[in-house]
């Protein structure tokens, strides 16, 4: 957290950076976290940063291979005065912005397996139709295999996402432990099953005639963004163990 919000009279300045913003190209406006003055963790507070306010840019990021349907860019900060009353003076810390990414991470748990079921009906349907030595592709062994093995996955994970969120639908809520699990599982798979299917289709593949290409470097990022699968990782570890590696 370098970002910082320094009070200057009635407003704030705000400066640092932040990457891999989507859609702050375009965006009328940010919500920015930053430490306040030269405090610590309990400083840090929300800014609502508008378009047009001096300082306040927001450069493309250019070449991406994956998530292209969104505009992803940086946020960059420099001096940019900001009034006090864009500040969100009544959640200190980061407890708002955490609470925001458990509900997107639950989502992405969800999101994964529609990829996935995708990349799979695409590969039951081309092996179906793709005829090599007179018979289906799907007629043979080792192609039967994996798409069993993409759909028992698959099923598993949605069972996953659906009993968690019974379980966030009675309580309200679902530990933030949970979530992680759910994200890591679900992803995890969901990558393998693209994968798996790209290779059902050979070259075929990586033809975006077909989805599963798209679904594939799409999962490649959803791996990492919204905590890494290792920090996952790292999170149910410690809840098993109660233990912190980290």
């Amino acid at each position: 957290m370098k970002t910082r919000a320094r009070r200057d009279g009635s407003d704030y300045l705000l400066s640092g950076t932040k990457m891999w913003i989507t859609n702050s190209p375009f965006c009328d406006l940010c919500v920015i976290w930053a430490k306040v003055d030269d405090g610590g963790a309990e400083s840090i507070r929300g800014f609502i940063v508008e378009r047009g306010m001096k300082g306040f840019e927001t450069p493309r990021i250019h070449g991406k291979m994956s998530l292209r349907s969104s505009e992803t860019g940086e946020v960059v900060l420099d001096q940019c005065r900001v009034p006090a009353q864009n500040a969100f003076e009544a959640k200190p810390g980061l407890g708002a912005a955490l609470r925001c990414l458990g509900q997107a991470r639950f989502g992405i748990a969800w999101g994964a397996v529609g990829a996935a079921k995708s990349c799979l009906e695409t590969a039951v349907n081309y092996t179906n139709e793709r005829i090599q030595f007179g018979v289906p592709l799907s007629r043979k062994q080792l192609v039967q295999e994996k798409l069993v093995d993409c759909a028992q996955e698959i099923v598993k994970a949605d069972l996953m996402a659906y009993h968690y969120s019974r379980l966030k639908e009675q309580n309200g809520s679902v530990t933030p432990e949970q979530v992680s699990l759910c994200k890591r599982n679900n992803v995890a798979i969901s990558l393998e099953v693209a994968r798996t299917c790209r290779n059902l289709l050979g070259a075929n593949g990586i033809l975006l005639e077909y989805p599963v290409i798209r679904h594939m470097l799409n999962l490649e990022s959803v791996f990492t963004y919204e905590g890494t699968h290792e920090i996952h990782t790292l999170v149910l570890g410690k809840a098993l163990t109660g233990q912190s590696a980290f």
